[in-house]
């Protein structure tokens, strides 16, 4: 069960850039109205339950 198919390699490669933190230039504009990523997540405690 090594290879991936296309599909699922652009899911997690989207899932992926998601995961980033927010850039600091938006932090900063916004007075720290802003500041977390709510797609940003920890590979430990949630799943991402792609098929």
């Amino acid at each position: 069960m090594g290879k991936k198919t296309e599909s699922k390699k652009t899911r997690l490669a989207k899932k992926l850039k998601q995961n980033r933190r927010l850039p600091l230039v938006a932090i900063l504009k916004t007075h720290r109205k802003l500041q977390s990523n709510k797609f940003a997540r920890d590979w430990k405690h949630r799943k991402l339950r792609l098929k």
